[in-house]
């Protein structure tokens, strides 16, 4: 199948719902209203997944593309790190869980998309 948007992406949906995931997480939570520096580097991890998936999608080459999903894909581990401090520090551990879980889901999805398009210049 061919792409003609990014929206389209399975892997640009995804990270929709972890930013959306993110909010809801940080809306419900009284405890993180307060914690800027965790809050906006969730938030601006969460966006960057998403960005760079729309940004790279528009590159106008496979390599520039594959350049952009690693972001993503760094993007998704730094989440993943982040998911600790909500467990250990602020004891979400359905959020944590749940963030985690979806975020590793993510980073695996981008991996197989990269070699998929690694595939396609062979």
């Amino acid at each position: 199948m061919k792409y003609k948007n990014f929206e389209e992406l399975p892997i640009w949906q995804l990270s929709r719902e972890i930013s959306n995931l993110i909010y809801k997480t940080i809306n419900e939570s009284d405890k993180l209203k307060t914690d800027f520096r965790l809050t906006g580097q969730l938030i601006g991890s969460g966006l960057s997944i998403m960005n760079n998936i729309a940004e790279g999608f528009d590159s106008g080459s496979t390599k520039e593309f594959i350049r952009f999903l690693r972001y993503s894909q760094r993007s998704s581990s730094e989440i993943m790190s982040m998911t600790y401090v909500l467990l250990d520090v602020y004891k979400l551990k359905e959020y944590s869980e749940l963030l985690y879980e979806k975020t590793l889901e993510e980073r695996k999805q981008i991996k197989g998309f990269i070699k998929y398009l690694k595939g396609l210049n062979n």
